[in-house]
Protein backbone atom coordinates (compact mmCIF):
# COMPACT_ATOMS: atom_id res chain seq x y z
CA UNK A 1 0.00 0.00 0.00
CA UNK A 2 1.33 3.36 -1.11
CA UNK A 3 0.98 6.11 1.59
CA UNK A 4 2.83 9.18 1.50
CA UNK A 5 5.21 10.53 4.32
CA UNK A 6 4.66 14.11 3.36
CA UNK A 7 0.53 13.96 3.02
CA UNK A 8 -2.15 14.28 5.86
CA UNK A 9 -4.43 11.52 6.38
CA UNK A 10 -8.24 11.07 7.77
CA UNK A 11 -10.11 8.51 9.47
CA UNK A 12 -12.56 8.24 6.36
CA UNK A 13 -9.35 7.68 3.88
CA UNK A 14 -8.89 11.18 2.17
CA UNK A 15 -5.29 12.03 1.98
CA UNK A 16 -4.35 16.20 2.16
CA UNK A 17 -1.48 17.92 0.58
CA UNK A 18 -0.89 21.55 1.40
CA UNK A 19 0.58 24.33 -0.06
CA UNK A 20 0.69 27.64 2.05
CA UNK A 21 -3.56 27.73 2.46
CA UNK A 22 -4.54 25.81 -0.25
CA UNK A 23 -5.09 22.03 0.20
CA UNK A 24 -5.53 20.05 -2.65
CA UNK A 25 -7.59 16.30 -1.77
CA UNK A 26 -8.38 12.82 -2.88
CA UNK A 27 -8.34 9.40 -1.90
CA UNK A 28 -5.71 6.94 -0.13
CA UNK A 29 -4.68 3.97 -1.92
CA UNK A 30 -6.06 1.66 0.30
CA UNK A 31 -10.13 3.52 -0.35
CA UNK A 32 -9.40 3.37 -4.17
CA UNK A 33 -8.23 -0.44 -3.87
CA UNK A 34 -11.29 -1.00 -1.33
CA UNK A 35 -13.99 0.59 -3.64
CA UNK A 36 -12.12 -1.26 -7.01
CA UNK A 37 -12.75 0.28 -10.50
CA UNK A 38 -14.75 3.78 -9.74
CA UNK A 39 -17.04 4.81 -12.78
CA UNK A 40 -18.40 8.01 -11.24
CA UNK A 41 -16.93 11.23 -8.79
CA UNK A 42 -19.73 13.93 -8.08
CA UNK A 43 -18.41 17.53 -6.61
CA UNK A 44 -21.16 19.81 -6.81
CA UNK A 45 -19.85 22.08 -3.83
CA UNK A 46 -17.49 23.76 -5.68
CA UNK A 47 -17.63 27.76 -4.67
CA UNK A 48 -19.06 26.40 -1.25
CA UNK A 49 -17.60 26.60 2.62
CA UNK A 50 -18.06 23.33 3.75
CA UNK A 51 -17.02 22.85 8.00
CA UNK A 52 -14.49 19.40 8.76
CA UNK A 53 -15.75 16.46 7.98
CA UNK A 54 -18.73 17.79 5.80
CA UNK A 55 -19.92 15.45 3.17
CA UNK A 56 -18.13 17.09 -0.29
CA UNK A 57 -19.31 14.74 -2.88
CA UNK A 58 -19.55 11.14 -3.86
CA UNK A 59 -17.36 8.31 -5.57
CA UNK A 60 -19.16 5.60 -7.14
CA UNK A 61 -17.57 1.96 -8.04
CA UNK A 62 -19.18 -0.90 -9.73
CA UNK A 63 -20.85 -1.94 -6.63
CA UNK A 64 -21.27 0.85 -3.96
CA UNK A 65 -21.44 4.86 -3.56
CA UNK A 66 -19.11 6.45 -0.99
CA UNK A 67 -19.59 9.67 0.45
CA UNK A 68 -16.49 12.08 0.63
CA UNK A 69 -15.50 14.55 3.77
CA UNK A 70 -13.72 17.24 4.14
CA UNK A 71 -10.08 16.52 5.78
CA UNK A 72 -10.56 20.39 6.94
CA UNK A 73 -12.52 23.39 7.03
CA UNK A 74 -12.70 25.49 3.78
CA UNK A 75 -14.02 27.08 0.37
CA UNK A 76 -13.87 24.22 -2.49
CA UNK A 77 -11.96 26.13 -4.78
CA UNK A 78 -11.90 23.46 -7.68
CA UNK A 79 -13.00 20.07 -8.68
CA UNK A 80 -10.63 18.13 -10.49
CA UNK A 81 -11.89 18.47 -14.41
CA UNK A 82 -10.16 15.38 -15.26
CA UNK A 83 -12.81 13.46 -13.24
CA UNK A 84 -15.61 15.63 -14.05
CA UNK A 85 -18.11 13.73 -16.37
CA UNK A 86 -18.74 17.55 -18.13
CA UNK A 87 -14.75 17.73 -18.58
CA UNK A 88 -12.59 15.08 -18.99
CA UNK A 89 -14.80 12.42 -17.46
CA UNK A 90 -12.07 9.97 -16.22
CA UNK A 91 -12.88 8.45 -12.92
CA UNK A 92 -10.56 5.84 -12.96
CA UNK A 93 -8.14 8.45 -12.71
CA UNK A 94 -7.87 7.93 -9.35
CA UNK A 95 -7.65 4.28 -9.45
CA UNK A 96 -4.78 4.53 -11.55
CA UNK A 97 -2.83 7.39 -9.65
CA UNK A 98 -4.73 8.27 -6.41
CA UNK A 99 -1.81 10.86 -4.88
CA UNK A 100 -1.36 12.75 -8.32
CA UNK A 101 -3.33 13.12 -11.03
CA UNK A 102 -6.37 11.68 -9.28
CA UNK A 103 -6.70 14.53 -7.17
CA UNK A 104 -10.15 15.14 -6.14
CA UNK A 105 -10.56 18.64 -5.14
CA UNK A 106 -8.87 21.90 -4.29
CA UNK A 107 -9.81 23.83 -0.92
CA UNK A 108 -9.02 27.14 0.28
CA UNK A 109 -8.13 26.93 4.00
CA UNK A 110 -10.48 28.37 6.42
CA UNK A 111 -8.27 27.29 9.90
CA UNK A 112 -4.99 25.74 9.84
CA UNK A 113 -4.63 24.67 13.13
CA UNK A 114 -7.26 21.97 11.74
CA UNK A 115 -4.11 20.20 10.10
CA UNK A 116 -3.17 19.51 13.54
CA UNK A 117 -6.16 16.44 13.72
CA UNK A 118 -5.05 14.19 10.95
CA UNK A 119 -3.04 11.66 10.96
CA UNK A 120 0.14 11.14 9.80
CA UNK A 121 1.35 8.58 7.21
CA UNK A 122 2.56 6.15 10.29
CA UNK A 123 -0.62 6.28 12.03
CA UNK A 124 -2.78 6.23 8.66
CA UNK A 125 -1.09 3.05 8.30
CA UNK A 126 -1.63 1.51 11.57
CA UNK A 127 -5.53 2.53 11.10
CA UNK A 128 -5.39 0.14 7.76
CA UNK A 129 -3.26 -2.08 8.93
Amino acid sequence: MNTPKELKYTKDHEWVSVDGDVATVGITDFAQKELDELVYVEVETVGETLAQEEVFGTVEAVKTTSDLFMPVSGEILEFNEELDENKGDNPTMVNEDPYGKGWIVKIKLSDLSELDSLMDAAAYTDLVS
